[in-house]
């Protein structure tokens, strides 16, 4: 299915379904492309997705973050893209060092002709310098707490402003190619302004990691400015939809690492927001992950705990000083948020839910529109 294809392969722990289909935008301008952009992201998806495509197609393949050695071994990527390395699920997933360590040994083994990858993350660094040529993005990465410890030798890292390094082996930081800023994308000292259709740093970052991917394949800086400007939702991510007479948008934020950016993406305070978390086995079993996401940082909003785990996270709120309140529906949950005195008339409620929460109210507010 891949033979004699372009193919370009997306993996990380956050991010990885919005980097796809940017990627996949960037190229469209240019040739036709393939991919699995809504997330099947494993053996059967990926293959499904190759399945129905012209031969003549670039792939662009989404990869769980455990399938990246086979994929790669199996398809002979030319460009793999790597994002970064956290915890998320735990009670089915490697711990994150192995899962560097799977990385590094594969593209070692099966070297890709290019790696673009996030010189931020310790873990994902040193997992893509086994590559022979990478070009390095500066993503400005703040969340360090998966990768206190150094992957070569187990040392610890010390961070400061732009830079990392292990103390004890000397694992740095590499040097950057790429950068982003409020408006543009620097590659190799060329600003590229940008106007993003998606919110918040994190997408701008995630358009520098197409951008730079769109370029080393030979699509023109306009072109691919072009495509990525054009997406406004990715899978029913930040998708603004009207339910039960009300505005709501959907965020997803499925482990400590994501909420720390979920964060930043919410309406300013003090407007309420919704909070949703499951517990099934897409999900992850364990809800014990709950306590180390930055809840405090909801301070001067009120939160609705819902989902099957609301009480679980309840707990959490109250431990992190937050006002909430329990509701055992997304119904009642938009009901409440609405009626409070800090909502305005017209604001859109932010809904930001881990991942079979968000599948849920995907579909629904879909069959609802």
């Amino acid at each position: 299915l891949t033979a004699g294809r372009e193919v370009v392969i997306v993996s990380a722990t956050n991010g990885k379904t919005t980097t796809t289909r940017l990627i996949t935008a960037a190229l469209a301008a240019d040739r036709p492309v393939v991919s699995n952009s809504l997330g099947a992201n494993m053996e059967a998806g990926i293959a499904a997705a190759l399945g129905r495509a012209d031969r003549s197609a670039t792939a662009v393949l989404e990869v769980d973050e455990r399938w990246v050695p086979g994929v790669l071994r199996s398809t002979r990527a030319g460009t793999v893209v790597l994002l970064n390395l956290s915890r998320d699920q735990l009670d089915r997933s490697q711990e994150v060092r192995h899962l560097a360590e799977a990385w590094r040994t594969c593209l070692g083994e099966t070297p890709p002709a290019l790696v673009v990858a996030n010189a931020d993350d310790p873990l994902v660094a040193w997992a893509a310098s086994a590559a022979p040529e990478v070009i390095w993005i500066a993503t400005g990465q703040s969340w360090h707490a998966d990768a206190a410890g150094c992957p070569a030798c187990a040392g610890r890292i010390s961070f400061g402003p732009r830079t990392w390094r292990c103390t004890d082996c000397g694992l740095a930081r590499p040097d950057t190619q790429v950068s982003v800023d409020d408006s543009s994308i620097i590659i190799d000292g060329e600003r590229t302004p940008i106007t993003m259709g998606l919110p918040g740093h994190v997408n701008r970052v995630n358009a520098a990691f197409a951008l730079a991917t769109a370029r080393s394949l030979g699509v023109t800086r306009d072109a691919a400015v072009e495509g990525i400007e054009s997406v406004r939702e990715v899978a029913g991510r930040y998708r603004i939809a009207s339910f039960n007479g009300r505005s709501v948008r959907l965020l997803l934020a499925k482990n400590p690492a994501g909420w720390h950016e979920a964060i930043e993406l919410l309406a300013a305070p003090p407007a309420p927001v919704i909070v949703s978390i499951n517990a099934r086995i897409a999900d992850g079993h364990d809800p014990s992950w709950l306590w180390d996401v930055e809840f405090e940082r909801l301070q001067a909003r009120f939160v609705v705990a819902t989902g099957e785990r609301r009480h679980d996270l309840a707990v959490r709120l109250r431990y992190a000083g937050i006002d909430h309140i329990a509701a055992e529906t997304i119904d009642e949950a938009v009901r409440v948020a609405s009626g409070r005195p800090e909502h305005r008339a017209g604001d859109t409620i932010d809904i930001a839910a881990n991942y079979t929460a968000f599948q849920q109210y995907h579909e629904r507010f879909g069959a609802d529109a």
